[in-house]
């Protein structure tokens, strides 16, 4: 039986540059469970978001796409981002939520969402 999600994973060609930009552009904050260069855990509410180089397991760098992120204000976020140089889409609007598109430097996609 399915109790919980253990974990999110992201591959990634180069783990510091995405640490820094996970860390630095988009907010999250690393847990104190990492593994050097090879992998690193962030803490996002009760859920584990890693990052890692995934080439040895079959896991191409820019292929993937499942994390969502609760933000508070999902259209300033995308806004800042944007300035960043950042590639994020247009804000959507569903019945019950905000939601934005963002590409990581891998080419990896995950959503920035805010709930009404």
């Amino acid at each position: 039986m399915v109790k919980d999600i253990a974990f999110v994973a992201y591959s990634v060609n180069d783990v510091p540059r995405a640490v820094a930009f996970y860390r630095d552009v988009i907010g999250l904050k690393p847990s104190e469970t990492s593994f050097g260069d090879g992998w690193v855990e962030f803490d996002v509410g009760q859920t584990t978001f890693g990052i890692g180089n995934g080439n040895s397991i079959g896991i191409v760098p820019g292929t993937q796409f499942s994390a969502a992120f609760e933000v508070d204000d999902v259209a300033a976020m995308r806004d800042s981002l944007v300035k960043q140089g950042v590639e994020a889409s247009e804000v959507m609007e569903s019945p019950v939520c905000f939601t934005t598109f963002v590409t990581d430097p891998d080419g990896n996609r995950f959503a920035l969402h805010q709930r009404k």
